[in-house]
């Protein structure tokens, strides 16, 4: 466990398109460190979960009452736990600006990967139903963070999951 990063009480939100592997990544490496683990998606609004399953595209109106659901949970976890990995898409600047705010020690891993990789990612997925054109939105909204941005830290996903949870647990360690 990397005590001198877990005792600053920090949140760390993984963040990237869907199929970049936050899930995955986030959970892993919250289990290395014993670490507090939550996948924002199960904090959306009723009224979320059934447009979606609708098919239909969340809107910005639509992601504010999520975002204030995700900016109150960044709050509790750092207050209750001694590091925690909050799974988010935060695919703009506005959207990670609102976690931000009155949550010190808040850090973004964003998983970056390009389409081409993550649509074959995608596709190999067995069982899994994907389509290319809510791939195609994701990456539309995707705002990268620029480096005025320094809280975060952009990994390459191209690469071994393995190695992805490795330069992650690496990252971090700077940290302290």
């Amino acid at each position: 466990m990397i005590n001198s990063v877990v005792n600053k009480r920090r949140v760390f939100v993984v963040m990237g398109v869907s199929g970049s592997g936050k899930s995955v990544i986030a959970a892993e490496v919250a289990r290395r460190l014993g670490a507090a683990f939550l996948d924002g998606d199960y904090l959306h609004p009723r009224a979320n979960i059934e447009k979606m399953s609708a098919g239909q595209s969340l809107n910005d109106d639509d992601r504010g009452p999520w975002l204030t659901a995700l900016n109150d949970a960044i709050f509790a976890m750092q207050r209750t736990n001694e590091s925690s990995f909050l799974v988010c898409s935060a695919l703009k600047r506005r959207y990670r600006d609102r976690l931000r705010e009155g949550n010190s020690d808040l850090y973004f891993i964003y998983l970056q990967g390009d389409f081409p990789l993550i649509e074959a990612r995608m596709l190999a997925r067995k069982g899994h139903f994907f389509k290319s054109e809510m791939l195609m939105t994701q990456f539309a909204a995707l705002e990268e963070p620029l480096a005025t941005e320094s809280d975060v830290i952009t990994i390459s996903i191209d690469q071994t999951m393995e190695a992805v949870v490795e330069e992650v647990l690496a990252q971090i360690a700077l940290l302290s």
